[in-house]
């Protein structure tokens, strides 16, 4: 461990600092007035469609709190489905309901609840418990990702997810997240969620980390993540660098999902991603960000910037 503690060390492995992060590529290349878009996932959704990237179905924008009452009319047809906060972080208001049994809503936990308790949860998203700086809020209620049968299986409970940090429009590292017992069923790295760096040029696993320590195995499920690769990795890597062109942010995380049904679709934006990646992929950030920014001539195309990225960066 002392190799991650040494600062000259941290800095011979090109690895990005919080500050050097905040300072030298958030601050620089992301114009502020852009993190509305990224910062509410309604308005991230209704830019995704004007630039041909998929995201889950949305059934119904809870605005007002006498919209509540009509949630139970909608949802009844629904086989599963996810609310969440248009303006919450880290996961936090998300709630997740695989079916309905009854009068019972049925989360992946196999925990039941009553309707009353998703009519109160809605009034909490409304108020602004889950949302940046407490501000008054919308609910979405979108369709159930059922993430691809064989990155289920990696994952307890919750849905895996992918993390690409794009850089001027660039892929430049990525990570798959899955969720274990410790993280609650949730794809956090901070709460106990497992890590894996994920090759550019191929989408095959790379390391994996929990809790910032290397692993081979799943915690939970026993499985050898050095296994999983990527299905429609290519698809995955252009959605992401399409993300520049739709939101103008120079240095973003594109979080992405593969459902089984729907193929790759992208989950939220974040104008702040988290350096964590970095320990997943056993690399740094910083030598791949100093290439982008040396080239001389940018691709103007997405497609041309992921045929850079993986000719570049992969293994």
């Amino acid at each position: 461990m002392s190799a991650w503690i040494s600062p000259l060390r941290l800095s011979r492995a090109g690895i990005l600092g919080m500050n050097k992060r905040n300072v030298g590529y958030i601050a620089r290349y992301n114009d502020r007035s852009a993190y509305p878009l990224v910062d509410d996932k309604l308005k991230t959704k209704l830019l995704a469609e004007d630039f041909d990237i998929k995201t889950p179905k949305l059934h119904q924008v809870v605005r007002q709190q006498h919209e509540i009452g009509h949630f139970s009319d909608m949802a009844v047809d629904l086989e599963g489905f996810a609310i969440k906060p248009s303006k919450g972080s880290g996961g936090k208001g998300i709630t997740v309901i695989l079916h309905r049994d009854g009068d019972q809503y049925v989360k992946a936990s196999g925990a039941r609840l009553p309707l009353s308790y998703l009519e109160h949860h809605l009034s909490n998203i409304l108020a602004g418990l889950y949302s940046l700086g407490g501000k008054p809020d919308v609910a979405l209620v979108e369709d159930l990702v059922r993430p691809a049968a064989l990155l289920a299986r990696y994952s307890y409970q919750g849905v895996p997810d992918i993390r690409i940090i794009v850089f001027q429009g660039y892929p430049v590292m990525a990570m798959l997240r899955l969720s274990t017992k410790a993280s609650d069923g949730k794809a956090n790295l901070h709460q106990g969620a497992v890590g894996v760096g994920l090759d550019i040029g191929s989408g095959w696993a790379l390391n994996a980390v929990q809790f910032n320590r290397p692993i081979l195995l799943h915690p939970d499920t026993g499985l050898p993540v050095s296994d999983i690769k990527i299905e429609d990795w290519d698809t995955m890597l252009l959605m992401a660098a399409r993300c520049y062109e739709a939101t103008g942010l120079g240095y973003i995380g594109v979080d992405l999902v593969l459902d089984e049904t729907e193929g790759p679709l992208l989950l939220e934006l974040n104008a702040r991603p988290g350096l964590t990646i970095q320990m997943a992929n056993g690399k740094g950030l910083v030598p791949r960000l100093r290439n982008i920014e040396s080239l001389k001539r940018p691709h103007l195309l997405p497609e041309k910037r992921v045929v850079y990225a993986k000719k570049t960066f992969g293994q």
